[in-house]
């Protein structure tokens, strides 16, 4: 993981008497990094790649089953074919062909993905493709399953299936983990399983920057990414979602775009859920009104994300928080992190402040603030990092730990009773992350329970949905789920 920092060197020109600023890109290097990689890989930067490979040299590769073949599916293919000591037993598509135009699209072989069964794959070391998750799933030739579907209620049978299996989840599907994923996390701790965020996501990243940070002794004042927004956004729908992008609609069709998903992304649905799944992960807190998405860049992070007692917009320290790439009235913020992950960091002295400008750290007006970030994440193509985590050290790369956040239905525009929800980045809501304790006293709507839901009054625009407003089935799986997620509130 490349970490970023910043050094603003200051010259004044002898003609002009400006102040121009020079900033520099750099690897952060020396103690921190020295810090990061002996937390991170055991003081062995390559480290996980050693034990992958004493794996491999027994006889005994990390044998994973992968559900789904969609984006992010693929590129885990074209990166898993690659590294020794992972064997890719299975894959589970229900469109067979896809699965295989996939693997070809990929790079890999035929000779490599001919196996007729399960067992034949795991006896010669090939991939073989079937159209059942469930098989996958009970197939004592796979232990860990990577989960690369975005259906959440679906996601939560896939990986209670997955710990009574005793297999191991890496679940992609985010989805699924804020709906249910801090019960999830509990019967996989109680059964000897791990369930892990995927490694490459945002949120796994995130987690991993804030656990660095913590153990080498910082404060976290505030976790994220950033993301293009604008308030308007909220109301953006799968039929106005191409005007947004620039994509011309018969393109979008044509390439087979999924404008629901492309429209979570816009709408601020999926920065609530991933920061909501951090919140749940390390005790960071979302704002109780909502996401704020401030604009900003690299360059302001300490200055923007602190508290307000110091000048910030936090509420206060240890928050989760998603930048803004574009200003409010559409000009691109500089140097803008909209791929990107970051944490700022509070200095507890004048010592600490002191080596922030010995070591070029971006810092706020005082010195006191810096930040670390990364300016992007490669989603499916870093997904191994988290399957030899969990195959070597039996540890995850981000999980569950606690009910912090939630992310619930707010209405984009006026709902009439009797009309159908068509759930995430759809034509009715989008998703606000809230503190759990608010969702579960007002009995508030997940956002991913909203598919195919009957709405049972009017709504009015911006209003927050409630269980009350939908007609459902109270003692279906996924109610089961969040009573005893209820329970877990404080």
């Amino acid at each position: 993981m490349l970490i970023f920092r910043e050094g603003n060197l200051r010259k004044k020109s002898k003609k002009q008497g400006k102040v121009i600023f020079f900033t520099e890109f750099l690897i952060f290097s020396d103690i921190l990094l020295t810090l990061y990689t002996e937390h991170r890989f055991g003081g062995m930067v390559m480290n996980l790649y050693t034990m992958l490979q004493e794996r491999k040299e027994k006889g005994n590769p990390v044998r994973v089953g992968l559900i789904g073949t969609g984006k992010f599916g693929t590129m885990y293919l074209a990166q898993v074919k690659k590294v020794s000591g992972v064997h890719l037993v299975g894959i589970a598509e229900l469109n067979v062909p896809k699965a295989y135009e996939n693997l070809k699209r990929t790079g890999w072989p035929d000779e490599r993905v001919d196996a007729k069964t399960l067992e034949e794959a795991y006896k010669t070391g090939k991939t073989c493709v079937v159209n059942s998750a469930e098989e996958l799933i009970a197939s004592p030739f796979t232990e860990i399953i990577i989960d690369c579907t975005g259906l959440a209620e679906l996601g939560i049978q896939t990986s209670l299936n997955c710990i009574k299996n005793g297999k191991s989840i890496v679940n992609v599907n985010v989805e699924a983990d804020i709906l249910a994923g801090p019960v999830l996390a509990k019967r996989a701790r109680e059964a000897g399983v791990v369930y892990s965020l995927a490694y490459g996501d945002q949120p796994a990243e995130i987690c991993e920057m804030v656990d660095w940070a913590r153990t080498a002794g910082f404060e976290v004042v505030c976790a994220g990414k950033g993301t293009r927004f604008q308030p308007k956004y909220h109301q953006s729908t799968p039929k106005t979602i191409w005007g947004y992008y620039g994509i011309p609609e018969e393109h979008a069709i044509k390439s087979g775009m999924n404008p629901k998903l492309f429209n979570s992304f816009l709408d601020g649905t999926k920065s609530a859920i991933e920061m909501a799944c951090v919140s749940n992960c390390t005790g960071l807190l979302p704002p109780v009104h909502g996401l704020k998405f401030p604009p900003c860049g690299a360059d302001h992070l300490p200055r923007i994300l602190k508290p307000i007692a110091d000048g910030g917009i936090l509420e206060h320290s240890g928050m989760v928080e998603v930048v803004a790439s574009e200003e409010r009235d559409g000009r691109p913020v500089f140097r803008d992190l909209r791929f990107g992950i970051y944490v700022t960091l509070k200095g507890d002295s004048e010592y600490m402040q002191d080596c922030y400008k010995e070591y070029g750290m971006v810092t706020d007006e005082t010195g006191v603030y810096t930040c670390l970030y990364r300016p992007n994440h490669m989603i499916g193509l870093e997904t191994n990092i988290s399957v030899a985590t969990i195959g070597t050290r039996h540890e995850p790369t981000g999980t569950p730990k606690a009910f912090n956040a939630d992310v619930v239905a707010v209405a984009k525009f006026d709902i009439p009773a009797g009309a159908m929800l068509d759930g995430e980045g759809g034509y009715f809501v989008y998703g606000e992350a809230v503190p759990a304790k608010t969702s579960v006293e007002k009995g508030l709507l997940p956002l991913n329970f909203t598919g195919n839901k009957k709405v049972l009054r009017d709504i009015k625009a911006g209003e927050f949905l409630s269980y009350q407003d939908i007609e459902y089935d109270p003692n279906c799986l996924t109610m089961q789920i969040r009573k005893e997620m209820a329970e877990m509130v404080k």
